[in-house]
């Protein structure tokens, strides 16, 4: 038997805005993401392909979760844009010992990326990082 129910207004507006989010979610999977094509033959290369998929949807709703109580509504696809342009660097040099060093630097921070960084509670991301690789045969 059908029963029939009438939804308050912010019920349905409620509603609404969970199918938007379901949209989104799907369109970050797919786009920002990178969920499809998925090229695996294996049943499971796929289920891996989309376990990794999920766990980066979780993490870019919790930036964006976080950025939103921080008072900073823009789109996870916007934060992308933003990040993309403070780049990092890797310089091999030679020492005088014949020893190879990678020396990993990163450009000054803009104040768009200081703002988001500090929104996400994120002290220093991109410190400078020397390494020893080897020796020049």
């Amino acid at each position: 038997m059908f029963l029939e129910r009438h939804l308050t207004g912010s019920e349905i507006w409620h509603l609404y805005t969970t199918l938007t989010r379901v949209e989104g979610a799907f369109k970050h999977l797919k786009t920002d993401l990178g969920m499809r094509p998925v090229y695996h033959q294996l049943g499971d290369r796929s289920a891996a392909h989309l376990f990794i998929s999920v766990l980066a949807y979780h993490i870019l709703n919790t930036i964006e979760y976080k950025l939103n109580k921080a008072g900073d509504c823009r789109s996870f696809s916007t934060i992308k844009t933003i990040l993309l342009t403070h780049q990092r660097t890797t310089v091999i040099l030679t020492g005088e010992d014949s020893q190879i060093y990678h020396v990993r630097v990163s450009g000054t921070k803009e104040s768009a990326h200081k703002e988001i960084y500090t929104a996400l509670n994120i002290k220093d991301p991109l410190k400078r990082i020397k390494t020893l690789i080897g020796k020049r045969l």
